[in-house]
């Protein structure tokens, strides 16, 4: 399973909190391109839903890594 920033893009919109089969059926009505598809159904089988695109993949950049050090002033 190989996420990127463009295929984790596919799933900002998703309904969270949801679970594997929703994430996946909405991959696919929404038209995502099958390695999101491909890498959602290689998720654990679980009971409790997944609350953001961080359970799925734990190295999602978040907006602190994209402005780390902007509050120092110069």
């Amino acid at each position: 399973m190989i996420w990127t920033l463009e295929l984790a893009s596919y799933l900002d919109d998703a309904p969270w909190p949801a679970t594997k089969d929703e994430l996946v059926d909405y991959a696919i009505r929404t038209g995502a391109p099958r390695e999101v598809i491909e890498n959602l159904q290689e998720l654990e089988d679980t009971d409790e839903p997944y609350e953001s695109v961080e359970d799925i993949w734990p190295d999602y950049p978040t907006d602190q890594d994209f402005y780390f050090g902007d509050e120092e002033e110069y």
